[in-house]
């Protein structure tokens, strides 16, 4: 006999979200079936893009979003217990599925990668950063790559992943301390925007030529002034405008028509799910390898350092 609780949306959010939208039920779930598995939950999302498409659920629903999960009991041969998997199965901490919706970790998953990464650079985030740069900003190599929300999840790995692509990127976040993460995660210029004392002349000297690709997850005020300095031909890719997500209020006007007529640029809003089938294991593969390779530079980077410090040591 298994108890699952799950965190289901009580209230629809008004402003920003609060303990009180949200209630913890607990249910008795049924015996297995022929085909079916009981899952567990190591790890749940916590997503920006919820705030919106959490207007879509009714009252009393499951929290949606991913999991990582572990088959505890199993009657599918497929998915043999201790089999850890990635599902669309919303904040709930057990559940039974009969495969069709559950996704096997790559085969080639190395064990010194945390697992919670399937839901991060080699999961959902991961694959909206790829994709969003790679297809539709197209970035080649020589370019400069703009990305603000720069030390989030999708917005940290599109400045890594344009960095390999070789091409310069600027980054702007709201705190110092996520300045210095950003550096030393190799971003050409980092600022924080919160104490600029201006934004327009802050990206101009980031930039003087201007931007050529813009990957957007704020939105608002803040892309009425990028995009102004987008290059001719730029490419802008709207993957978030969370400056606007808990607004109660009128939105700001987007960015002149003009802008965008006579720069001739193209924007384009997309969605992570677009992308499925070979293309989609594809860049999870490239992910997978790239955090693989990063880790393992880490690793030796420290041993070395440690070596060195030992050696020192030994010579006091």
């Amino acid at each position: 006999m298994v108890h699952a609780k799950r965190w289901t949306l009580k209230k629809h959010f008004v402003g920003n979200p609060t303990n009180s939208d949200f209630e913890l039920k607990t249910a008795e779930l049924p015996p297995l079936k022929n085909g079916e598995v009981l899952l567990e939950a190591l790890f749940l999302t916590v997503d920006p893009y919820m705030r919106v498409a959490s207007k879509r659920l009714k009252e009393g629903d499951t929290m949606m979003g991913q999991q990582v999960a572990r088959v505890v009991e199993s009657k599918n041969s497929a998915f043999p217990t201790g089999t850890i998997v990635v599902a669309s199965s919303g904040w709930t901490m057990h559940f039974i599925s009969d495969g069709k919706d559950l996704e096997k970790l790559p085969t080639e998953w190395p064990d010194t990668v945390p697992l919670s990464l399937a839901l991060g650079n080699v999961g959902m985030t991961g694959l909206t950063a790829y994709f969003g740069l790679l297809d539709i900003c197209g970035v080649k190599g020589g370019e400069t790559v703009m990305v603000n929300a720069a030390a989030g999840a999708v917005g940290s790995v599109v400045g890594q992943i344009a960095k390999l692509k070789g091409c310069k990127v600027v980054g702007a976040v709201g705190a110092d301390e996520k300045v210095a993460y950003l550096k030393k995660l190799g971003f050409d210029v980092v600022f924080n925007y919160k104490t600029v004392e201006s934004l327009k002349e802050t990206l101009k000297k980031a930039s003087p030529d201007g931007y050529d690709c813009y990957f957007d997850n704020v939105g608002g005020e803040f892309s009425n002034i990028v995009i102004p300095q987008m290059k001719k031909f730029g490419r802008i890719a709207i993957c978030g405008a969370i400056s606007t997500y808990n607004s109660t209020g009128p939105l700001p006007p987007g960015p002149p028509p003009e802008i965008i007529i006579y720069q001739q640029l193209r924007m384009e809003g997309f969605l992570v799910n677009r992308w499925q089938g070979d293309a989609r294991q594809q860049a999870l593969k490239d992910l997978l390898k790239w955090v693989s390779e990063i880790k393992k530079e880490n690793e030796d980077s420290s041993k070395q350092k440690k070596q060195r410090s030992m050696y020192h040591s030994l010579l006091l």
